[in-house]
């Protein structure tokens, strides 16, 4: 996990101001390095006003933190190549290249790669000409072979461009924020004292910012109030496409969903389906990918643990932890990051029923369901994966303490700002931090502990991909297949948009990597490839199964069939439940606020 800021400039050097600066020391502890350029862009030689005819100058600004995950050793960002001046900031995890697994630093391994795309004879600067088109498909292909999430800015120097962009899914934030004097700023996180015009960059492809024709461009533009049309002359989109549809187009890893509708009437999916077999090998692939090689954290304790799951003892999440323990060297421990929190409304509900009174052992947090969920999955995995050490981590929130901390999580969550956006941040916040309770070893009595592992395993992309949601349900009951493969389509296409930015930059404020295995490119590949019913439940006949595995939920059936087959009989039946209600966020006045209502 990385910090990104960059700024192009007609009249001086933009570099982050302190707050902004703090809050990218916290994504990226491990090194801060600042790197400015002043690139003059030689004036058209073709005759027009003198004004036309003067040579630019961009001042340019790079600004890199990182926290280093990758290696033996920390490389410091941005990464630059001295003969040609280029420079790279990218924050991501590059797995692969092509079909050939990063063993190395992948910043470097990626770095390397565009150095090689961006090799061609002089004078190839030329917007339009033959060259500077293939000069540029070449860095496209470049970016399109990578396969892992990230964002990044890159300044091809030789040809007098920046680009910039996210991941297909968007796994990694990047906001940018531009003014009608041609200013343009990119950086991971919005500056919180000026957090007006930040807007995320869209998942939709990468973008390509040509200094060669930005002076051109604000001439033009000078007395017109059309910014988006200045925009379009120096800023241009290459997009991600299932299949190429121009020139120069990046190549998508994803194909469309299948919306195939025809079913056998005595079709069901059960435990010895092919699919339940395929996605136990897709999901054991990508934690292999996620989980191994992963470095140490700095820790006073004798043995940390260097991954941690956010752990709702959900499906999702309880399934990596089983499959986790069979790539996972046993003598690891894993933490389980399970938060609750104090919600004034729920706790003033149970005071008034009968039983719960001030001498009870109840507590706001024993409320919560997902910390109910989480002991009784907790439970579970220790029955079935003895010699490992799951240390349940009880993440305990006053609602004095989150009181305190909205206004920064608002700060984050930033351009994101609604109700829903609001109380699923804080309990990614609180989670990410790992600042909760152990029980004493001696005693069993709670004791304070802070997990340091900077890895962070989350079950997002499960509910999308197999039809998890309360919605999925519904669209099948009104329009079938087609309307639940519709429905699933829509969730998948704005991942990014909704979530995937917005809970990074929450997560990674405590120097902490959130990792997707349910999003690797492979298995998404696959699960969009195979028809809905080898998914889901919805609407097939009922089979005779292995002790009744006939009787789990419809939604997600293809990973509670997974689950049921590993042992997780209580994970596996456990209901779907949204992150807000199960940690207990949403909803903590009282009142009539509705989660897509703007944060005041």
């Amino acid at each position: 996990m990385c910090g990104i800021f960059f700024s192009c400039s007609l009249g001086r050097h933009e570099i982050p101001r302190n707050n902004l600066v703090d809050t990218l020391r916290r994504r990226g502890p491990d090194s801060y390095e600042t790197l400015i350029r002043s690139v003059t862009i030689e004036a058209p030689k073709s005759p027009g006003p003198i004004s036309e005819r003067q040579n630019q100058i961009c001042y340019l600004a790079f600004v890199s933190t990182v926290l280093s995950l990758r290696g033996n050793c920390t490389v410091r960002q941005p990464l630059e190549d001295p003969k040609s001046g280029s420079l790279l900031c990218w924050n991501g995890e590059a797995w692969k290249i092509e079909t050939v697994v990063i063993q190395s630093n992948d910043g470097v391994a990626v770095f390397n790669l565009l150095m090689y795309a961006t090799q061609s004879p002089t004078n190839t600067s030329k917007r339009g000409s033959s060259l500077y088109d293939q000069n540029l498909r070449h860095v496209v292909s470049a970016f399109g072979s990578v396969t892992g999430p990230y964002a990044f800015v890159f300044y091809d120097a030789q040809h007098h461009r920046v680009f910039y962009g996210r991941d297909v899914l968007g796994r990694r934030s990047l906001l940018i924020k531009k003014n009608p004097a041609g200013n343009v700023f990119i950086s991971s996180i919005g500056d919180a004292s000026d957090s007006k015009g930040w807007t995320e960059v869209e998942a939709d492809g990468i973008y390509m910012l040509d200094l060669t024709a930005l002076q051109a461009s604000l001439l033009k533009t000078a007395n017109s109030s059309c910014e988006n049309d200045m925009e379009s002359n120096y800023i241009t989109h290459i997009p991600w496409a299932s299949e190429p549809i121009i020139s120069c187009t990046l190549k998508s890893p994803f194909p469309n969903i299948n919306k195939e509708t025809k079913i056998s009437d005595t079709w069901c999916l059960t435990v010895d389906s092919p699919a339940v077999t395929k996605i136990s090998k897709y999901l054991q692939e990508s934690l292999s990918l996620r989980i191994q090689n992963v470095p140490v954290p700095p820790s006073t304790a004798p043995a940390p643990a260097r991954i941690a799951i956010l752990f709702s003892g959900g499906l999702d999440c309880t399934l990596l932890a089983r499959l986790v323990h069979e790539i996972f060297p046993k003598e690891e421990d894993i933490d389980l990051l399970n938060v609750a929190f104090e919600n004034p409304r729920v706790v003033q509900a149970a005071l008034g029923v009968s039983g719960h009174t001030a001498s009870t052992s109840f507590t706001p947090y024993s409320l919560c369901p997902d910390r109910i969920t989480g002991l009784s999955s907790h439970v579970e995995l220790l029955k079935l994966c003895p010699g490992r050490t799951w240390r349940f981590v009880s993440i305990d929130i006053a609602y004095s303490e989150m009181q305190f901390h909205r206004s920064q999580v608002i700060a984050l969550i930033h351009p994101h700002n609604t109700e829903m956006d609001l109380s699923i941040a804080c309990a990614l916040y609180f989670a990410a931090h790992g600042s909760g309770t152990i029980p004493n070893c001696s005693t069993g009595l709670p004791m304070p502990y802070i997990s340091p592992s900077r890895v962070l395993l989350s079950g997002l992309g499960a509910d999308e991909l197999f039809g998890g949601y309360t919605r999925h349900a519904t669209a099948f009951c009104r329009k079938s297949f087609l309307g639940l493969a519709d429905e699933l389509e829509l969730d998948f296409k704005r991942l990014g948009k909704r979530n995937l930015g917005r809970d990074d930059r929450v997560t990674s404020h405590w120097s902490k990597e959130v990792r997707y295995p349910y999003l690797d490119e492979d298995l998404v590949s696959w699960a969009l490839s195979i028809p809905v019913w080898e998914k889901c439940g919805f609407g097939q006949a009922e089979a005779e199964a292995a002790e009744n595995s006939s009787n789990l939920e419809p939604g997600k059936k293809l990973l509670r069939l997974l689950a049921w087959k590993l042992g997780l009989r209580g994970a596996a039946a456990e209901k779907k439940r949204a992150i807000q209600f199960g940690a207990r966020t949403a909803k903590m006045e009282v009142g009539k606020k509705k989660g897509t209502q703007t944060l005041s």
